[in-house]
Formats: structure tokens, C-alpha cells, sequence
């Protein structure tokens, strides 16, 4: 990433720089090609200058028409909406397709509209009409189609370039694809001039948050878990989301594997300790362990408090609960991961909780 090129507040820089730091180095990702500062969006009238003329060319020239488009652009709504709503004035397919993309109760698309691949269509219309259908599927969190919808046009056809990359971003990093998030986020902050100040901020944040990504942590499972969720939100139960339903089987088994073996470990440590002759000390030989301060019980060490048990885990309770996690409400999925982590040491108890608070804060901004 070039940081340089990166136009954010003094303030913001100084925050971000330490995360950048606690973080580790950063990767680069290279760029197909360097256009620093070199994309812009229109001015509003020369949009509405393309607009009219696409318009006209559709033969829509009544008074009727003229009217809703003079309107239209007499508004104070965001360019890309203006460039949006005339496309839909003047083609019915253009005003079903956002419809449709737009509609939260409506089923999400399995794929990219036949429209959106007629390359034959004028260019203003078939770019604009993409992209707005894009961030449409982008604000539903229908990432996967949205992503599919951003291959079909390129920033330098549309009127609202830095709309192009933050929300092609957006779903990268949803998605967990981080060298293309980042890619995007890069394009957004050094070749788009005029990025507004919002997009620029949320893009910095999304890309030091995954300068913190761990493969398979309990951070790689909270949004893999996130995604199981927005999928069967989408009713999109099928092969994938089961195979992803599948690796967060496979992880949280070995995790708790891992768990079991420190605590075995740790268990037969402090047999071994016991067993020491007495009169003499496990740590120096000198005294009796009752005078060895560090000599606690394997559950005091191990939970550092009155927990009850032996760190173990249901196996069987652990798959019952992850088959259903997406169905779970958010108070119901932390009840579920407390009670299957109540016997566990306090160490893996308070990552557990991390864990959970990372959930709660991505359900929350996602209501």
C-alpha cells in the first residue's frame, strides 16, 4: 500500500500508524497499473450532459419525461443516484433491474443479469446501470453477486469512481479476500482525487483491520461464523455454506484438542510436583512444598479461580451448536459459546470472550 498517496487528518494518521506497528510489516499488493490522483467523477453538469443525451437517444422526448428528469436533477441526492434514476426514467428493464437489487424482502440474485453483460448497450448506460446495481447488492450484503457485477465494467467508464472501489472493497473484505480488499482500498485512496472523505475513512479502517487477520484464530472463525450467518439470512443454505459450516467444525475441534492437551500437560506437571519426597521442594529442593508459595492446586493454576472441572468439551454439544449458528440470535449464540467454554481455563475463557464481543459488534452493525 502506498501510504504516502493516503490524504488522511493528521489525528487519524497517528492512530492508524499504531496499528500499523503493533501489527507487523505490511504486504504490498501490486497494482495492474499506477494513476495516481488520476480518476475523478464528472462535474455535475457534464453528468447531466451524458445523462440527457442518453436519454434522448431512447427517443423519450415527451414533456412528461423532460419534466421528471429536470426534477430529477434539481435534487440534492448523491450524482450516481441522479445518473441511476434517469437510467430507470428511460428504460423500463434499467428501472425493474435496481428494483429488484434494491428490494431487501425480494430474493437475492444467484447471478449477473443477462443486461448487465451486453456489451453491444451505449457504454454510459451499461457501466452506470452496473455499478448501481453493485452497490445496491453491496448494501444488502449480497456480496458475493455484487462482486461478480464489478468484474463487468471498469472504474474509468462510470461517474462515480471511488463508489466503484470502496464498495468493491466492501465486499472483498466481507468475503475475506484480502489481497483484492486491499487492492481496491489502495486504488480508492491514491488514483481517486476527489474520494469522499467517508469512503476514504472506512477504507483505512478496513484495511488496518486486516493487517490484524490470523489464518484460522478465533477472529478467522468469528467471520467465517458471520458469513454462515448472512448466507442463511440470504437462504442460501446449500453446498458452500455447508462446507464453511464444515471448516468451522473442523477448526473448533482442533482448538479444543489443543485446549485438552495443555491441560493434560499442565495436569501431569503438577502430579509430577506432588509426588516429590517429602521435606523437599519441586521448584529447589529446599523445604516442604506447603511452604512453596507457587505450589497450587492444578485448578487454581489452570483457572485462576474456583472454576469447576477439567477443561473439558462436549464434542457432540460443540457440533449441535455450530450446525445452527446462523440461526441463533445474538443473545442465544454467547449463551451457547459460555456454556460450552465454562469449564475451560480462564486464559482460553477470556479469548472465547473476545470472541463473542467481535460477534456482537459485527451483528450489531449489521442490523
Amino acid at each position: 500500500m502506498r501510504f504516502t498517496r493516503w490524504f488522511l487528518g493528521p489525528a487519524v494518521v497517528l492512530l492508524l500508524l499504531g496499528s500499523v506497528m503493533q501489527a507487523g510489516p505490511e504486504k504490498r499488493i501490486p497494482k495492474e497499473t499506477s494513476s495516481f490522483g488520476t480518476l475523478r467523477a464528472p462535474t455535475l453538469e457534464e453528468a447531466r450532459r451524458q445523462a440527457l443525451a442518453w436519454l434522448q437517444s431512447t427517443g423519450k422526448s415527451d414533456g412528461a419525461t423532460r419534466q421528471a428528469f429536470d426534477a430529477l436533477w434539481r435534487s440534492d441526492r448523491p450524482l450516481l443516484d441522479r445518473v441511476a434514476d434517469t437510467l430507470a426514467l428511460g428504460d423500463p428493464r434499467a428501472a425493474q433491474l435496481l428494483a429488484q437489487a434494491r428490494n431487501e424482502r425480494g430474493p437475492a440474485p444467484t447471478e449477473v443479469p443477462a443486461l448487465l453483460k451486453d456489451s453491444k448497450l451505449p457504454a454510459f448506460y451499461r457501466a452506470n446501470l452496473t455499478l448501481a446495481y453493485a452497490r445496491a447488492l453491496s448494501n444488502r450484503r449480497v456480496y458475493e453477486q455484487a462482486l461478480e457485477a464489478f468484474q463487468v465494467v471498469t472504474a474509468d467508464q462510470v461517474v462515480d469512481p471511488a463508489a466503484y472501489f470502496f464498495h468493491k472493497a466492501v465486499a472483498c473484505h466481507a468475503l475475506m479476500l484480502k489481497d483484492q480488499a486491499d487492492e481496491n482500498i489502495d486504488r480508492l485512496l491514491a488514483d481517486v482525487a476527489d474520494a469522499p472523505e467517508r469512503y476514504r475513512m472506512v477504507a483505512a479502517l478496513m484495511h488496518f483491520d486486516m493487517l490484524t487477520w490470523k489464518e484460522k484464530d478465533l477472529g478467522w472463525i468469528a467471520r467465517k461464523m458471520d458469513n454462515i450467518h448472512r448466507r442463511l439470512d440470504l437462504t442460501r443454505g446449500g453446498k458452500k455454506t455447508q462446507t464453511m459450516q464444515k471448516e468451522v467444525l473442523v477448526r473448533l475441534d482442533e482448538m479444543i484438542k489443543e485446549m485438552e492437551n495443555k491441560q493434560k500437560s499442565s495436569s501431569q506437571k503438577s502430579a509430577n510436583k506432588n509426588q516429590c519426597p517429602p521435606g523437599s521442594d519441586p521448584e529447589d529442593g529446599n523445604g516442604p512444598p506447603g511452604n512453596n508459595p507457587q505450589a497450587r492446586s492444578p485448578q487454581q493454576d489452570s483457572y485462576g479461580g474456583n472454576v469447576p472441572g477439567e477443561g473439558k468439551v462436549d464434542k457432540k454439544r460443540v457440533q449441535e451448536i455450530a450446525e445452527v449458528w446462523g440461526n441463533l440470535p445474538e443473545k442465544e449464540r454467547a449463551e451457547a459459546m459460555q456454556e460450552l467454554t465454562r469449564t475451560m481455563p480462564a486464559k482460553y475463557q477470556e479469548a472465547i470472550k473476545s470472541y463473542i464481543e467481535d460477534l456482537k459488534t459485527k451483528s450489531g452493525s449489521n442490523k
